[in-house]
């Protein structure tokens, strides 16, 4: 680690005490904050028991679920377990609500809404969903239960804004354990998890600003879902596996020799071209400070038409190819690889930007899980999940604002460290530079 960039860490570190006068003025804020999610609830109990729910998933218990937050605000369990299991409120008009809010703070025409599933590993077999698959969390087919999420990252910030809990088809054909789980009518139907993402897209797109869809290589695999998106008038750029196959539009066509069909350029592994490229194929770009430490990225872009699952070419796309490097001993940590039906002229940088927008979510799902009890329920019927995950991105909502709020009253960002001077009892903040430019 350079010397300059220790020392900043130092600096950081410095800054995050926080006076125990600022956490007495945090619970009328949040009170605040959920006056106009709550509003719809017909009765003041319901107000009392979703305040105290997302306070619970705010606080420092070890385990946020109801019993442990009933237990921290010395409740009676049943009320609350009701509450969140089973009472008859609609949770769809609190994310709404929580779009709107993210448009007015954070929406800007050139933001980018991202998808990303993520899976919540279960021991049992009654929850709703669960079974057998892919997790991500834990890297390999588990039973868990998976959600694809929706979130909107712009240059203001960043957060989760809505999510779907999908159904393997096992459970779609087995009605007793739909009526078990409370799975209403409407959604007992199979739907995959690019549908679900297209829902939340067809839902929440026309209020929230943006210019681009990403997402990780999960989304971007299948070809019809990349067309779709191009179908509705959306620019994607969406990660794709390191084995996809494709044609490089900018190569010469191999030689025709005058007899037979005219050669073709050939299929070639996405990793394995770009693994091939000379390095003045490559354009540095410097992304400054990044989560563990400077970073400096590598891309290319080139058109090309990617392979079809019945063997066919695809419509022509830019595939974009970053590869990072520790700034210190210059080694590749990472290749990212994506698809996107972007303008060949758009620029590196705002491609670098929109994958960077990409990892976001990353950061999203791990501070809602970590900070906001996003994965800490107990619940195993469809109405109580609901209820838990949007209080959860209703706890994480609460989380930016204050972020926000805090940018705000510190004016100084990027000016010199003065941590017991100008600011009082308010901590200081220093942004992670979201500028790009091309390394000198």
């Amino acid at each position: 680690m350079e010397a300059r960039y220790a020392s900043r860490k130092q600096q950081l570190l410095a800054e995050c005490q926080v006076a125990p006068e600022i956490f007495d003025q945090v619970m009328p804020r949040l009170a605040t904050f959920l006056v106009p999610f709550v509003e719809t609830f017909c009765r003041q109990e319901l107000d009392q028991h979703a305040h105290t729910y997302v306070c619970g998933l705010l606080s420092n218990v070890a385990r946020k679920n109801v019993e442990s937050i009933a237990y921290r605000f010395g409740h009676d369990r049943l009320p609350l377990q009701r509450f969140i299991g089973w009472a008859p409120w609609e949770d769809m008009p609190l994310r709404q609500k929580l779009t709107r809010q993210v448009a007015e703070h954070l929406g800007h025409a050139d933001g980018v809404l991202v998808f990303d599933p993520s899976g919540f590993p279960k021991s049992g077999t009654e929850s709703v969903g669960v079974a057998r698959q892919w997790c991500g969390r834990l890297g390999k087919v588990d039973n868990c239960q998976v959600a694809i999420y929706l979130g909107y990252v712009s240059g203001a910030g960043h957060t989760l804004v809505d999510m779907r809990l999908y159904l393997p088809k096992e459970w779609t054909t087995d009605q007793v354990r739909l009526d078990k789980a409370g799975v209403p009518p409407d959604h007992r139907g199979y739907r995959s998890r690019h549908q679900l993402a297209l829902d939340m897209l067809q839902a929440s797109g026309t209020r929230l600003p943006h210019g681009w869809i990403a997402g990780d290589d999960e989304m971007g695999r299948p070809y019809w879902f990349r067309r779709r998106l191009a179908g509705l008038g959306e620019r994607y750029m969406l990660a794709v596996p390191g084995n996809t196959l494709l044609r490089d539009l900018e190569t010469a066509l191999p030689e025709y020799h005058g007899r037979g069909r005219r050669p073709q350029r050939p299929w070639q592994r996405v990793d394995a071209w770009s693994a091939s490229l000379d390095d003045g194929a490559w354009k540095r770009v410097d992304v400054r400070d990044g989560s563990k430490g400077p970073l400096v990225v590598d891309v290319v872009k080139r058109r090309v038409v990617a392979r079809t699952p019945r063997r066919q070419q695809g419509d022509e796309e830019l595939v974009v190819v970053l590869r990072y490097r520790d700034r210190d001993n210059q080694q590749v940590v990472k290749v990212d690889f994506y698809l996107s039906n972007a303008e060949p002229g758009t620029p590196l940088w705002q491609l670098a930007r929109v994958a960077k927008a990409e990892h976001r979510i990353e950061e999203c799902l791990q501070r809602s899980k970590s900070e906001a009890g996003l994965a800490d329920y107990e619940v195993r019927n469809w109405t109580g999940w609901h209820h838990h995950q949007t209080l959860s991105l209703l706890a994480t909502w609460f989380l930016v604002t204050e972020t926000l709020r805090g940018k705000k009253m510190d004016t100084s960002d990027n000016g010199p460290t003065d941590t017991g001077g100008h600011c009082g009892d308010l901590v200081q903040r220093v942004s992670m530079r979201d500028d790009i430019t091309y390394a000198a």
